[in-house]
């Protein structure tokens, strides 16, 4: 397929299409029993129990065994969601950052240049993985911030029927790697209840983290409910631990029920802070950010527009005030922003590396030209919560505290090792969402809203009608 730019307005257009796999493509079994089973409320009901008065069981007929099978046809899907990335950042979609995996999905698929979110992570993922508002769903913010009012209790209703479950009862193995950030925090523990995490949400398989980050090097991980022991690895990453565990499921679901579909929602912790790396990944982009912020976004925007991501006559977004300009900075301050944004894109190119590893599972199985994948680059804008400078570690933020300039130099070389819980300067999240302006928890403008997706299915003519 050629790749195209198209529009696209409603969150839930990963739903919409994912849901059409069980539902407008056909029930469950053969063609032949297409036609014969009610889908119209799940789960699927069994068939009238026979009743049977012979006494020898030899004159009787065995009932026909009673199955949930998706359509012979139904693909995969895969459903990608990056963290904390803006518009502009991807070299996808004209940005500084290379993402191969999402060039090769883009090169062969359809690229969407007018996909929302919102601004903050739970919200956005509740909303898509249900196909509603996200206030319907009670996630007006993050969990941790929850009220007791309609609309923003971070407890998704039971009442709520999740894409997973709605797969899983049609047939598909479902599961969730990375991060969920849609439970309350007041219902994360061993105690739960566990209504609302992902195995009572549709998902037979988890693992991850419940809450909105952790640290990579060192996370607090669950496998279903049962935490996880990390093992004694002075190496050990999360990315490519849940890379790892995911590609693992996936062959060996297609090696055990290799007629049945498959659901992968792959959601990383990246980029979100902490911007935690290998340092290998590190020196890879040693300079490149040497132009800095002003430049970096007048040099994005001329990208966007030879790719035809954005209009010929497209501007870019009169910047914040509370961004200073790149040539007004001291010569510290330069060299400790440019290697934030070393470390931030290394993070993503690692991530995107991760994911293709991924993919290629997918495609060992032989099902990757039956594979619907979404690659959402971002559940909102680039992240400006590391202020002004940049942090060292990440919770100064949560507690108020300002880092300086002088101190955060100091160790520079130690940027997004396990010593550090890092953050960047918020010049480089406004930066990273061009054209637009502003960044993430921003509903206002469309850095905090709209991000880019795109679409990878080979095996129908998944190509826009003109």
């Amino acid at each position: 397929m050629k790749t195209t730019v198209r529009y696209w307005e409603r969150l839930i257009v990963c739903t919409a299409i994912a849901l059409m796999v069980a539902g407008v493509l056909g029930p469950a079994g053969t063609p032949e029993a297409a036609d014969k089973i009610d889908r119209t409320v799940l789960p699927i009901q069994e068939p009238k129990r026979p009743v049977y008065k012979e006494l020898d069981v030899r004159n009787v007929k065995t009932p026909p065994h009673f199955e949930v099978k998706a359509p012979a046809s139904a693909p995969n899907v895969v459903i990608i969601l990056i963290d904390d990335l803006g518009f502009g950042a991807t070299s996808t979609y004209g940005g500084p950052i290379r993402t191969p995996t999402l060039d090769g999905l883009a090169q062969n698929g359809l690229r969407y240049n007018n996909f929302h979110t919102s601004a903050l992570c739970s919200p956005t993922r509740a909303a898509l993985k249900s196909g509603r508002n996200h206030h319907t769903v009670n996630m007006g913010f993050i969990t941790e911030m929850a009220t007791g009012f309609p609309g923003n209790t971070g407890q998704i209703a039971n009442a709520t029927a999740p894409l997973a479950e709605m797969l899983r009862l049609n047939g598909y193995s479902t599961a969730a790697f990375g991060k969920w950030h849609e439970t309350a925090a007041w219902e994360a523990s061993v105690s739960g209840p566990f209504d609302r995490w992902p195995t009572r949400q549709g998902f037979d398989k988890f693992y991850g983290f419940i809450g909105g980050e952790t640290n990579q090097w060192a996370p607090y991980l669950y496998d279903g409910v049962t935490q996880v022991e990390l093992p004694d690895d002075p190496k050990y990453h999360f990315m490519t631990d849940m890379t790892d565990k995911a590609v693992a499921w996936i062959k060996y679901q297609k090696a055990l029920t290799p007629e049945k579909p498959f659901f992968v929602y792959f959601a990383p912790g990246a980029v979100h802070a902490p911007h935690h790396v290998p340092k290998e990944w590190i020196d890879h982009w040693k300079g490149k950010f040497d132009q800095g912020w002003d430049k970096l976004r007048e040099e994005t925007l001329s990208r966007q527009i030879k790719l035809g991501i954005v209009p010929a006559d497209t501007k870019l977004a009169q910047k914040p005030q509370a961004i200073r300009d790149w040539d007004k900075l001291s010569s510290d301050e330069k060299r400790l922003f440019t290697h934030q944004a070393e470390v931030f894109a290394a993070y993503l190119d690692y991530t995107d590396h991760e994911i293709g590893r991924m993919l290629k599972a997918v495609e060992a199985t032989g099902q990757l030209d039956n594979t619907l994948i979404f690659y959402i680059a971002g559940d909102n804008g680039t992240s400006g919560e590391g202020g002004e400078n940049g942090m060292f570690n990440e919770y100064t933020y949560f507690n108020g505290v300002r880092e300086e300039v002088p101190d955060l130099i100091k160790i520079l070389d130690k940027w997004g090792s396990p010593e550090t819980y890092p953050h960047m300067a918020a010049g480089w999240a406004v930066a990273l969402d061009a054209p637009f302006g502003w960044m993430k928890q921003v509903a206002s403008d469309f850095g905090g809203t709209r991000n880019g997706m795109v679409v990878h299915w080979p095996s129908p003519d998944f190509s826009p009608k003109r």
